[in-house]
């Protein structure tokens, strides 16, 4: 019998490769010793396959390499600016735009500005940086994510959703009053880029509205999260995901934005709101830390190649190629027996490393032993490391950069690291940077 699933191609065709450095297996134990055995701390020209992050590791396309040639340098009212604002409101549909270097100035800006010593910011699951810049506010993050997403195996297509009764009983102790925002992410990064269904969005403007809070979108990889939708909830698999997107950011009151994600450039970002008084203070804080409102810490080629991102994100085979490429290395993956987290999510494998080191104790680091991903931080009170109920290696797969040969690469070296996971030991942390030590805290073998 024929097989009904057919084999996909990527839309796009190769005009232009990077040539990679190929390393031994002697130069590379040498090269993660070196880095402390910190990923982050490596050099990009000793990594093969670079699956780090998928923050502005993106292939960008022909027109948006044209783009660049468009610059409009000018210090105030770059035409590029314009561009983009027209691109966000089309896309998106936020009435205000201030443009920012990436994401986490966007995070900034938007925690002084809302934000006041004593509130409580509910979310779906926190982000690093997202929830730095919230406690520096003087803000405290409160979880409200459903129980599912904790659960590595939980098959639920929607591991991103707010629970409801976790975010009333939340403003019943505090008092909305003391609720600046509630910050959903789409998708949910720490949970294995799992998302938010669209009815989740409607019930979570509805209860937000009785309480008269607003709703803050993190849209980073809102693009993604609108797949997922289109292709797993009720009445949406004949919408288009520019349509599906929209629909989204329609449930809110304003949004921070990392392009580097969705939008497939290699910098830039905004904060976008809909309220005007939020809206100027924000464009004075923008000046202070980013640079003037109409650029925000961005040269104005980079406003003209982000403006083609937003609209090229949105295209339905592009997004079904660039997830389907994840979730082909997901089968792969499964197929060699690896624990990851199920459903795969949108923008990377998320391997169990609790379930793949089983005899690494949480405080020798069993997910940066076996890959990179360093645990939650520390508590700020009491010194205690955080150990978050999901402990994750995350292999993240940049967009338009990588071949299904590569994925099988991957398949196989994990699967080869798998077969002696046994010899793998922990780490002991000798370095630990005051913020996001992630990203230059060093270790050594235990």
């Amino acid at each position: 019998m024929e097989s009904s699933k057919r084999s996909w191609a990527e839309p796009f065709k190769i005009k232009m490769v990077e040539l990679l450095k190929m390393t031994t297996p002697q130069q590379r134990a040498s090269a993660i010793k070196e880095a402390g055995y910190n990923t982050f701390l490596l050099k990009s020209e000793d990594v093969y396959i670079d699956l780090l992050t998928d923050s502005g590791t993106s292939a960008m396309s022909d027109r948006q390499w044209a783009g660049l040639m468009l610059g409009d340098e000018a210090y105030a009212g770059s035409r590029n600016f314009y561009t983009l604002e027209k691109a966000a409101k089309k896309y998106y549909g936020y009435k205000y735009l201030i443009p920012t270097h990436q994401g986490r100035g966007a995070e900034n800006i938007l925690s002084q500005v809302m934000i006041k010593k004593g509130d409580i910011i509910p979310g779906n699951m926190y982000f690093t940086t997202t929830r730095l810049h919230q406690e520096l506010a003087g803000g405290t993050f409160v979880d409200v994510i459903v129980d599912e997403a904790h659960d590595p195996e939980n098959l639920d297509p929607f591991k991103g959703n707010i629970d409801l009764e976790k975010l009333q009983a939340v403003i019943r102790k505090h008092g909305a009053q003391k609720i600046p925002y509630v910050c959903v992410a789409v998708t949910v990064n720490m949970a294995g880029g799992q998302p938010v269904s669209m009815q989740n969005m409607k019930a979570l403007r509805a209860l937000t509205n009785k309480h008269g809070i607003r709703i803050i979108l993190d849209m980073t990889r809102i693009a993604e999260n609108a797949y997922f939708i289109q292709q797993h909830e009720k009445g949406y698999s004949r919408k288009s995901i520019a349509a599906i997107v929209k629909d989204i950011c329609s449930y809110t009151d304003g949004a921070t934005f990392s392009a580097k994600k969705d939008a497939l450039v290699n910098i830039g970002g905004f904060l976008a709101i809909n309220d005007n008084d939020i809206y100027e203070e924000a464009s004075n804080l923008v000046v202070v830390y980013e640079g003037l409102h109409t650029y925000g810490g961005l040269a104005g080629r980079d406003m003209e190649a982000m403006a083609i991102g937003i609209e090229e994100s949105v295209h339905d085979e592009h997004i079904r190629a660039r997830i389907g490429q994840v979730l082909y290395l997901g089968e792969q993956l499964q197929k060699a027996g690896i624990p990851i987290v199920l459903p795969v999510g949108g923008h990377g494998i998320f391997i169990d490393a609790k379930k793949f080191l089983p005899h690494v104790p949480q405080d020798k680091f069993p997910a940066q032993a076996l890959a990179a991903e360093l645990s939650a931080g520390r508590n700020a009170r009491t010194g205690d490391h955080y150990y978050p109920k999901l402990e994750l290696v995350r292999l993240t797969i940049p967009r338009r950069v990588y071949t299904q040969a590569h994925m099988d690469v991957i398949a196989e070296s994990v699967a080869r690291v798998y077969k002696r996971r046994k010899q793998v030991k922990g780490l002991e942390m000798i370095f630990e940077p005051k913020y996001l030590r992630f990203f230059q805290a060093k270790f050594r073998k235990l």
